[in-house]
């Protein structure tokens, strides 16, 4: 999440500028020239330490980032380390035991289900060699199949901001100044439990209507031309946390494999442990083709996202050219790998697996009973500890506050001042794509029954507060 504040009124809040660097001074491309960013000191635990000495509680570990919390020593010191031996591998010519560790650690956790790790930079780094290798993989097929060229993803998702992986997503603010730049990628409805289901349809009817769609657009665009369908089995920032229905992936992974196409998943925000299994495939009862993975890989200690392949795809390029038509500078960079290999160890020996998925229990249990019942929340909804809060302006018809009026932000922001100390992180168009809010809770695996109830009792009052003034009850 981007911590910022600015001189003035936004949304009608006064809101004070906290950074030591005037906005029109600062050297930095900021996400907004216009805002003045909070100065981020450093990090302890689940707090954020401004420069004024300031603590926020992150209650979303950034981007839903922070697995471990901050000023992990052990994590640190293993990067350290990686660093003064080698800080970097020319993987044309080398590699490193690092890497080498990192990738079995990650392999063996999918239980011989997917064979071999490749490791970059960042989630729109691996989603373009998810998409590049599921090209390739149908041009060393025997015999080939070079009509293979399209993909389908689904309405309202977030795969990355790369043209290639902005083009499978569906976010439609962040699409729309680069559409003709994109390559042309079919759109399909997402398994949204709040707003796509009928009234009175039953999960089952839901899910085979889903399936049905699909497999009408495979049919559309030609079955044959198509490369993969590529979906989060947890929608994150465009949907804030949507779960699917039980039996939906089944039926979408049948629908793909009628036609021959391959199945990707996007695990970057809620895999690595992020739903309460390692792989958030591991509760669907499908293994996708190809997976991509990050934020929770490395728990933000340095840069590191990847992908994990399933053995059928790698062994088609084994019998094939047997090379990967792809590569990085960076890729496989020994500090990343230090950084992912010690945070997923840490993550084993201490059972926080265990941990995330009592206190998302304890966390859902605690936001409904605190403000499920506003007419204000819609709905509330997630899994592991990866839950979101979507605001709806009219409870009983499920109508959106007006995109303008930015109401996700504006309680994001809000919950930065001192009364509050909270950061969660925000996001829009869950509605429609343009319209529609939600905020999405994602604290580090290994937080308290005492740091749930104290998040619970502050969201609860942020929601109240922020909706009393903003109509005036």
């Amino acid at each position: 999440m981007v911590l910022r504040q600015v001189n003035g009124t936004r949304n009608g809040e006064k809101v004070v500028s906290g950074s030591v660097v005037e906005a029109g001074e600062s050297a930095v491309l900021h996400r907004d020239l216009g805002y003045h960013f909070l100065p981020l000191k450093e990090g302890h635990g689940n707090y954020l330490v401004l420069e004024d000495g300031r603590k926020i509680f992150d209650a979303s570990g950034g981007a839903a980032v922070g697995c471990l919390g901050w000023g992990n020593e052990r994590v640190a010191q293993a990067v350290t380390e990686q660093m003064l031996a080698m800080p970097y591998c020319s993987t044309v010519y080398y590699t490193t035991k690092v890497q080498e560790e990192l990738c079995r650690v990650l392999v063996d956790s999918t239980d011989g289900k997917m064979s071999r790790a490749y490791i970059v930079n960042s989630g729109s780094e691996a989603m373009e060699a998810a998409i590049k290798l599921a090209r390739q993989y149908f041009l060393e097929l025997s015999p080939p199949q070079p009509q293979r060229t399209r993909f389908i993803s689904r309405k309202q998702s977030y795969h990355g901001i790369t043209l290639g992986a902005l083009a499978v997503g569906g976010h439609k603010f962040r699409r729309e100044k680069f559409e003709p730049l994109l390559m042309d990628v079919t759109k399909v409805s997402a398994c949204n439990r709040y707003r796509g289901k009928r009234p009175g349809e039953p999960d089952e009817a839901y899910v085979a209507r889903l399936a049905e769609e699909l497999d009408q657009a495979f049919q559309a665009v030609g079955p044959e031309t198509v490369c993969a369908f590529v979906a989060e089995p947890i929608v994150g920032a465009a949907l804030g946390c949507m779960t699917a229905l039980p039996g939906y992936f089944e039926a979408m992974h049948a629908v793909c494999q009628k036609h021959g196409a391959l199945l990707i998943f996007d695990e970057v925000m809620c895999g690595m442990g992020r739903s309460g299994t390692l792989h958030a495939w591991e509760q669907e009862n499908v293994v996708p083709d190809i997976q991509t993975i990050g934020k929770c890989l490395g728990g933000g200690y340095q840069p590191v996202a990847g992908l994990l392949v399933n053995r059928s795809v790698v062994d088609v390029l084994e019998k094939g050219s047997s090379a990967f038509v792809h590569g990085h500078t960076y890729q496989g960079h020994p500090a990343g790998c230090a950084a992912a290999l010690e945070v997923q160890r840490i993550i084993q020996e201490e059972g926080l697996l265990s941990n995330v998925r009592a206190m998302g229990e304890l966390l859902s249990v605690r936001l409904r009973e605190r403000v499920g019942q506003h007419p204000n929340v819609g709905d509330i909804r997630g899994r592991g500890l990866f839950w979101a809060i979507e605001f709806v302006a009219n409870k009983d018809t499920k109508e959106p506050f007006p995109a303008h009026e930015h109401v996700a932000m504006a309680i994001s922001e809000r919950g930065l001042r001192p009364e509050y100390s909270i950061s969660v992180y925000p996001g829009s168009g869950s509605a429609d794509g343009i319209r529609g809010d939600h905020i999405i809770i994602s604290p580090a695996f290994n937080v308290s029954a005492d740091d749930i109830e104290w998040i619970a009792e502050t969201l609860a009052r942020l929601v109240e507060d922020y909706f009393a003034e903003l109509l005036n009850w």
